[in-house]
């Protein structure tokens, strides 16, 4: 081998190397239903809030390789709680689902296998946004998380402290995007 041909391969192996691995394309959450602010069909219908209460529209794509499950999880920060407010939690959506339906929150429209835990209304299913009155408009942020595990071991009467806390555990990856809500 000449000695410009070994330069040629230093180079090649160099350039090979500082690329580094194919990059996955990018785990991410959308819905066709909110974009910036939740619409009044998605809003809670109680507490003073006239909403249609209609489980959004959400799919996902690009989760990384080794997901073996999924966790959703809707949670306002700017709740007057001290501790935020749990929205809407599904456990243990399977790796092959890409899309909730609209309006398939308690409905055998939800991914098979996925389980709707206890949100802070007190009961598992999607509750939409419905902060105080007269406030500044609440953070509410839709976040999928991809699991190492093929299910958590919830049920429907599972807090949504205790499924972050088993999701925490598990997680490889999360997608989120974050709407707003003020009345």
């Amino acid at each position: 081998m000449t000695r410009l041909q070994t330069l040629l391969l230093i180079v090649a192996t160099c350039t090979a190397l500082a690329a580094g691995p194919a990059q996955s394309p990018t785990f991410r959450l959308w819905s066709d239903d909110i974009s910036g602010t939740v619409p009044q069909a998605h809003v809670y219908d109680g507490f003073g809030c006239t909403g249609d209460n209609v489980s959004p529209h959400l799919a996902w794509s690009g989760a990384p390789k080794g997901t073996r499950s999924f966790v959703l999880t809707v949670f306002d920060p700017d709740a007057p709680t001290g501790s935020g407010f749990w929205h809407w939690v599904v456990a243990n959506i399977p790796a092959s689902s890409t899309t909730i339906a609209r309006n398939a929150s308690r409905t055998p429209r939800m991914p098979a296998g996925s389980i709707e835990t206890r949100t802070d209304f007190g009961d598992a299913g999607y509750h939409g946004p419905c902060p105080p009155a007269g406030g500044q408009p609440h953070r509410y942020i839709f976040t999928l998380h991809a699991l190492t595990v093929d299910r958590i071991d919830v049920d429907t009467g599972t807090s949504g402290a205790l499924v972050g806390l088993l999701t925490n555990a598990n997680r490889l990856a999360s997608a989120s995007f974050t709407a707003t809500y003020g009345r």
